[in-house]
């Protein structure tokens, strides 16, 4: 702590300023608050008090710690007391505009003294807080009652409005990329509605879905707003996070009831979260310049901004703390204004945004679900259906039977084949799987990596002559060179930690590495590469600003593992095996890599790690772990060490940790004990819960050995994760055998309906999924329904239809999802 004299400029030997020059700025001080409230006409009588008031700064013994902590209302009334005459010579009327004045100055005097004092901001972190959230209303309280613009906010905000349906509006489909076929597709015409994810603390637990624990409720992930002001929303990479911020921009500006802020992290993630003023300069939106001065703190303090964060997992580790702080702070000081943010749920593993913090600050945490069995469905044919286009699209006949033959083949594909059925969980992946379907003309690659390197050869490779475009430059390049290329760029936004990097930046990477690269440094220099990267791969993409990024995260992590192995240079991720968001890298990595690096790197992921944290070192083996699933060649002996090191960590002694271990793969389930030699319940629905988290055919094997414990926890998790697994297998070797006795049978689709009805139904069913009334009432047992348990939001509310169920009693339905009417008598509502 400093005293505060001291840290005044008109005061002591050497002062660099004069009591003139203070009342001169409580002159400036005063002409400014008068642009605000109503003026006095005793403004000079006010300065001149005001500037007594401020030079009694110097004269109060205390030090910049001590005013922070009376705040800005118990500061200025130290400094009036000190000043001499307290009548002051002002009426009631200019005396209360200079007293509120004089708080709002000694607030932004305290702002100053938190700012420059790292004592006060480790010291006293909660005072600190404070003030820089009172500055924050402060200020955007000035900007509200400025002059007012009506008129012009509302001119603008149309203007802005079309702009958002215009440039979030459309979409584009991976892999449709056709001869006479548009590159791009309305948004509204083939937007999938998703589902996303609700667990209450209790099921996270417990790991139960029973009525006295907690729920897991679903609902759509385009209506999560609807009933929730703060969402923090998390999926995997591809799931269609950003895809449901341009939904929900779009929607917003066609609705006029709130304005869309879309605010991409990876554009302001260094420099951190932009102040509001600064939203549209941080995006580099263009109607930034144009926008009245003070309209979004004005949009914010009225409560209609939607602020959609997109990507937090796209800052770099060390910043996200940062920006989660500053976000807060904004939402404190705005409240009653929408907020979506996405992630993948790596980013947020660390707490982020921890259960408690999301009470406190308001945010629902939901996640993206995997793509049902309906919705994959309706993927395909919308996929095709884009494909084929209309009758004007010039595409023949014949060549739109092709496309409907090919359509066919893959859903009877997907529903046989588990490393398809495993794939397509999300909008990325479907997407990537019609492309290749249709390409290789129902000849599909197996597993993830072949996939990408397929899905590479069609879009470096066929690309251009698929559509017939051979001549569209003068750069020739074939797909080896142009995948290193773009492997040197996205190693350096790895190394970086950013989703993008600045035009200029991409051009000088590309004119190091063209000296390498004999067949692309004869087409020409960086720029010229760079543009025939841009127009002809389709991997990468170009903002207006010149901000340059892939497509979809995935591929940067695929290319960047591969160029980690072609330099030699696996060893190096093992720094960062510990970390869940590289944990795509690594594997990949692990894939590419020959027998004896990845030997080599698997054992220094065993190896001790002494800066490590136990949970740390228990990741990177299990990591270890989880590479195995794609190694295609391996010393038995490596494999071996791999087990030995690993078969301990897989004895969980919580449900969150046996939960955790579902990631590994199916090579977990060679390490868990074999489930007929645990004796206690809850032993077993430990294995349970690890098991079920494995999507692998092999786990129903294993599950199968559990099917007959008669513990109530044990076969709601069994029934579970039903919709991970080939439904009729799955029905028949697991559902079937489960005891019903209290037990809600889960159906998040109308193939599970099918399937359970084909048993001959159930008393209690739990609707997990999202499913039209329609498909309920034809799939669900008449005469044997006695329970039904809503836990997804039903596509309509009224419940009339229940009454064609002559046996059922109970109605249990979620309290998070919509008010149900309607239903019939006779039948119990619960909660």
């Amino acid at each position: 702590p400093e005293p505060v004299p001291s840290l005044t400029t008109w005061h002591g030997a050497g002062a660099s300023a004069t009591p003139d020059d203070v009342h001169r700025v409580a002159a400036e001080f005063i002409q400014l608050a008068a642009r605000y409230a109503t003026p006095t006409t005793e403004l000079p009588a006010v300065a001149d008090v005001l500037a007594r008031t401020l030079l009694a700064v110097a004269d109060v013994d205390l030090t910049d710690a001590d005013a922070v902590r009376l705040g800005p209302q118990g500061y200025a009334r130290l400094l009036r007391g000190a000043v001499q005459g307290a009548d002051r010579g002002l009426s009631p009327e200019a005396a209360w505009f200079h007293d509120a004045l004089l708080v709002s100055v000694c607030l932004h005097v305290l702002h100053h003294f938190v700012r420059r004092s790292r004592h006060i901001q480790h010291q006293m972190p909660g005072h600190a807080s404070r003030i820089r959230q009172l500055v924050d209303l402060d200020d955007a309280e000035a900007t509200a009652r400025s002059p007012e613009h009506p008129q012009e906010d509302a001119d603008f905000e149309a203007r802005y409005a079309e702009d958002a349906i215009r440039r979030y509006g459309w979409l584009t489909i991976v892999g449709v990329d056709l001869p006479n076929a548009p590159d791009r597709w309305l948004l509204e015409d083939t937007y999938l509605s998703l589902e996303a994810e609700e667990r209450t603390e209790d099921a996270e637990k417990t790991g139960t879905t029973s009525p006295s624990n907690g729920q897991r409720t679903v609902l759509l992930a385009d209506r999560a707003l609807d009933g929730h002001e703060r969402v923090l929303l998390l999926g995997p990479a591809g799931s269609g996070k950003t895809t449901l911020v341009q939904w929900l921009a779009v929607s917003a500006a066609r609705a006029q009831a709130r304005v869309p802020f879309v605010l991409p992290v990876r554009r302001f993630a260094r420099e951190g979260f932009p102040a509001p003023d600064d939203f549209l300069h941080a995006v580099r939106h263009p109607l930034a310049d144009e926008a009245p001065e003070g309209w979004v703190v004005r949009t914010l303090l009225a409560g209609r901004a939607l602020l959609l964060v997109d990507g937090i997992d796209e800052a770099p580790e060390e910043t996200r703390g940062k920006l989660r702080d500053q976000l807060r702070r904004l939402l404190r000081v705005f409240s009653g204004n929408g907020c979506l943010v996405t992630s993948r749920p790596s980013a947020v593993e660390d707490g982020w945004l921890s259960r408690e913090r999301l009470s406190e600050e308001g945010f629902t945490q939901l996640s993206l679900a995997p793509m049902s069995r309906d919705q994959v469905t309706r993927f395909v044919r919308d996929w095709h259906a884009a494909a084929m286009g209309d009758e004007q699209s010039g595409r023949d006949e014949q060549e739109r039977e092709a496309l409907r033959t090919y359509e066919q083949r893959l859903l009877h594909s997907v529903r046989i084949y588990r490393e398809l059925r495993q794939l397509a969980t999300n909008p990325l992946m479907c997407g990537l799987i019609c492309a290749l379907n249709r390409d290789r003309s129902g000849s599909l690659p197996q597993g993830r990596k072949e996939l990408y390197e397929a899905a590479l050869e069609m879009l470096l490779q066929r690309r251009d002559p698929e559509r017939d475009v051979l001549y569209a430059d003068d750069v020739r390049l074939q797909q080896e060179p142009r995948e290193r290329l773009l492997r040197k760029l996205a190693h350096a936004m790895l190394e970086d930690g950013v989703s993008e990097l600045p035009h200029r930046r991409v051009v000088d990477i590309l004119d190091g590495a063209l000296p390498s690269i004999p067949a692309a440094r004869a087409e020409g220099g960086g720029e010229k590469i760079f543009r025939h990267l841009l127009h002809r791969t389709g991997l990468l993409r170009e903002q207006a600003e010149g901000a340059v990024d892939f497509i979809h995260r995935t591929f940067q992590d695929y290319l960047a593992a591969k160029e980690i192995v072609a330099r030699g240079r696996l060893h190096s991720l093992v720094a960062h095996a510990h970390r869940p968001e590289w944990e795509e890298v690594i594997r990949m990595a692990a894939a590419h890599a020959r027998p004896e690096e990845c030997a080599d790197f698997l054992q220094r992921l065993l190896s001790a790690a002494p800066e490590l944290r136990r949970p740390q070192v228990n990741h990177r083996r299990l990591m270890a772990a989880a590479c195995l699933e794609h190694v295609t060649e391996l010393d038995p002996s490596i494999r071996q060490l791999v087990h030995d090191r690993t078969k301990y960590l897989v004895r969980p002694a919580t449900d969150l940790a046996a939960r955790s271990l579902g990631w590994v793969g199916p090579i977990v389930l060679e390490l868990l004990p074999d489930p007929e030699e645990v004796p206690g319940d809850q032993q077993a629905l430990m294995l349970a819960l690890t098991a079920t988290r494995v999507e692998d055919d092999a786990a129903i094997d294993y599950l199968a050995r559990l099917r007959t414990r008669s513990s109530l926890a044990i076969r709601a998790e069994l029934a579970r994760p039903w919709r991970h697994f080939d439904t009729e297998r799955y029905a028949r070797e697991i559902i079937a055998h489960l005891d019903p006795d209290g037990l809600y049978y889960p159906v998040s689709d109308t193939a599970e309906l099918a399937a359970l009805r084909d048993l001959g139904g159930r008393p209690r069913i739990q609707v997990a999924g999202v499913i039209p009334t329609a498909d309920l009432l034809s799939g669900l047992d008449h005469t044997q329904l006695t329970h039904l348990w809503i836990n997804a939001q039903p596509t309509d509310p009224d419940m009339s239809w229940l009454s064609r169920f002559p046996n059922l009693r109970v109605l249990r339905v979620n309290p998070r999802l919509p008010r149900v009417r309607n239903v019939p008598e006779g039948v119990t509502i619960t909660a």
